[in-house]
């Protein structure tokens, strides 16, 4: 996947969890990390909001990571941020 394809998609992602992180009031992180550790909704209303929201915040790392690694592969060949533009461009 190219790098604006990436770009692309993280951006869509953060849109979607700033949704959910207006809704509830807390930060995406934040609720990820209560949500591994195994914290129940209390309202049953939030059951399928806390299992998208969770689907998407994953996604979002994995994106994070892809398009670190990506970023890494093309600096190698493009090192100045100039160069890293060119390609994205």
């Amino acid at each position: 996947m190219e790098l604006q394809e990436i770009l692309s998609d993280i951006h869509a992602l953060e849109e979607e969890l700033l949704s959910f992180e207006r809704k509830y009031g807390i930060r995406s992180e934040t609720f990820y990390a209560a949500y591994r550790n195994g914290e129940e909704p209390e309202d049953e209303r939030w059951v399928l909001d806390f299992g998208e929201w969770a689907s998407v915040y994953k996604t979002w790392l994995t994106c994070q990571a892809d398009y670190r690694d990506e970023l890494d592969q093309i600096q190698r060949q493009a090192p100045s941020i100039t160069g890293l533009i060119r390609v994205a461009l």
